[in-house]
């Protein structure tokens, strides 16, 4: 009985096979082979977990708390001061990008502050329709990540005269949606009455149809 190989099983699981071979590696299957349905299955099995680890999105309050117990233990790589107050603890623009996304468009970041007594959850996202980006944070304590800074005042402003008030919630999360004109800042007080502004530059670097404001 022939058997084929490894390689064309892998092309056959993958489904890039000429048709006329594919029927003749289904007839050899269905003749009872063991040896290459053992191959088949195992390629079959590979193929699967491969497709279910591309798909997988932790939940966003597994994320948080992650990035929360890092930064507390100082593991969130060199932080880069923004001013005096802000240092930045994790940027998913500074991450190395994997293979597979190397071609899809930047249309989300992730970043993660630390401004006394605040840690700073922030998200931004392009909108599908419009030159608009969407910014959902959540404000924490840094010295105790269980406690959320609720009743908080954030201001957006993308410099361009375009300004936007939320005030967070009772988890310390707010959202807003401002014009993408390049440019952007989020600012709210501290627990002395000072200002902490947040300036993002290039917020998603670029997006489709972005002409500024």
């Amino acid at each position: 009985m022939k058997h084929f190989t490894t390689e064309e099983w892998i092309d056959f699981v993958n489904r890039v096979v000429p048709a006329d071979k594919e029927r003749g590696m289904q007839e050899h299957l269905g003749s009872g082979c063991k040896r290459c349905g053992q191959v088949v299955d195992l390629w079959q099995r590979v193929r699967k977990t491969a497709t279910t680890a591309t798909n997988y999105q932790p939940p966003d309050e597994t994320v948080r708390a992650a990035k929360a117990q890092f930064a507390i233990a100082g593991l969130g790589g060199k932080p880069k001061e923004t001013n005096s107050l802000i240092e930045v603890l994790f940027d998913s623009f500074s991450q190395p990008v994997l293979a597979g996304a190397r071609s899809v468009g930047t249309e989300t970041r992730q970043m993660l502050y630390r401004a006394e007594p605040y840690q700073i959850d922030v998200q931004i996202e392009a909108q599908p329709e419009g030159n608009r980006l969407a910014v959902t944070g959540q404000l924490m304590d840094a010295r105790h990540p269980e406690i959320v800074g609720r009743d908080v005042l954030v201001t957006l402003s993308n410099r361009r005269g375009h300004l936007v008030k939320t005030v967070t919630n009772q988890f310390g999360e707010f959202h807003g949606e401002i014009n993408n004109s390049g440019d952007m800042e989020l600012s709210f007080s501290g627990p002395d009455e000072k200002s902490i502004v947040i300036s993002l530059r290039d917020a998603l670097r670029r997006m489709p149809g972005d002409r500024g404001c």
